[in-house]
This record gives C-alpha cells, sequence and structure tokens, in this order.
C-alpha cells in the first residue's frame, strides 16, 4: 500500500492567535542573542503572504520591491513599539508619534476583500495581495492594542524564545507560544533536570 505524502512543513511559525503577532514573529528571537531576520529577500515576505494570509490556494502573490520588503518591516517593527506600549504603564497612548502615523497610514489602506462563491465558499482576493495583507496586520495591532483581551497578550516562557501569543485558555495561565515547541522542549528540560541519570527509575 502506498504511504500518504508527508505535509510540508510551514517555513514561517504561526498560532499566535492574532495575524499581527504571526507576523512580529518573523524577527525571530527578538532582543535574543541570535535574533533572525526572517523576511530577509522579497521572496521570504511573498512566501509569508502565502502561508499566512487569507488567500485561497494557488493565488498568485507577485515579489515585491525592496522598497515594499522595507516597508513591510517597517509596519512590523511599529506594531511591536504599539503593543510594548500598549502593555506598558502608558497603554497605546505611550506608542511613538512616528509609529503610530506609520500604523495609521497603513491601516487605511485596502485589506482583503470577503468573495463568496458559487459552492457557498468564501474566500479572500485582492489587487495587491502583500499590500492588503499588510494593512489587516496594521489594522489587527490597531485594534488589539486598544482591546481589552490585550491583557491576555503573554511572552513565551521560553527561555529561547520571544514570541508573542493571544492567551484564551480558560484560566489565562497558559505559559508557551506552543506546546510542540517550547512547551514540549520545557517538559523535556524538566525530565533530564530530575532524572540526571537518564533512566525512569
Amino acid at each position: 500500500m502506498a504511504l500518504s505524502p508527508v505535509p510540508p512543513v510551514p517555513r514561517f511559525r504561526s498560532g499566535s492567535g492574532r495575524i499581527c503577532l504571526d507576523f512580529m514573529r518573523t524577527l525571530r528571537l527578538r532582543g535574543l542573542d541570535g535574533a533572525t531576520e526572517e523576511l530577509d529577500t522579497p521572496e521570504a515576505l511573498t512566501a509569508w503572504v502565502v502561508q499566512l494570509g487569507p488567500y485561497p490556494d494557488g493565488t498568485v502573490v507577485p515579489v515585491p520591491s525592496e522598497a515594499v520588503l522595507h516597508q513591510a518591516r517597517e509596519v512590523r517593527e511599529a506594531v511591536h513599539a504599539l503593543l510594548t506600549a500598549a502593555r506598558g504603564d502608558s497603554g497605546p497612548a505611550g506608542c511613538p508619534t512616528h509609529e503610530r502615523a506609520l500604523l495609521n497610514e497603513a491601516a487605511a489602506m485596502a485589506t482583503p476583500m470577503p468573495v463568496l462563491d458559487e459552492h457557498g465558499t468564501l474566500t479572500y482576493a485582492a489587487a495587491d495581495p502583500i499590500g492588503a495583507v499588510v494593512a489587516d496586520i496594521a489594522r489587527d495591532a490597531l485594534t488589539l492594542a486598544t482591546s481589552p483581551v490585550l491583557e491576555r497578550v503573554r511572552a513565551c516562557s521560553g527561555p529561547t524564545c520571544a514570541a508573542w501569543f493571544l492567551d484564551m485558555s480558560r484560566p489565562g495561565t497558559r505559559r508557551w507560544c506552543s506546546m510542540d515547541t517550547c512547551g514540549n522542549q520545557a517538559k523535556k528540560t524538566t525530565w533530564r533536570t530530575r532524572n540526571p541519570s537518564g533512566t525512569t527509575a
């Protein structure tokens, strides 16, 4: 019997609960040694939009210019500045002027358009697929920064992770960005600490 093909491993991490937080993750290990820029080329930005954008499979997402890539990374850093301020004592009003203006400008652009097809399936389309997703990211960040659910934004407890996520668990005590990655690694580390001999006895 033929084996089913193994699905490809996603290039970018997702699952934070908000698209703006997923986009922030493209600067991996932010603030830590070994921080890595994942949006290092225009092709990488296209790949992110293809993987995490709302468009149906087969949507052509053109490779952007270097200028568009630079603007997308600027929006990402503005998202981080806004949410950092919003989680602090000053609240969203503490967002720096330049970053606030940048997010407002990006949010004013067209976002992906919902389209209902003949089968009753809702899909999304845009004349500028990348620009529309960046606009959606900016709107999501502005909404999150001024929403009561902001208090549910957490930083992963993994010592080698800097990802933020939205904790919508009932008790609100989630510690890891993902149990499959940081949570599982923490459990392994705890087990090794308690069992230095490597045995279960």
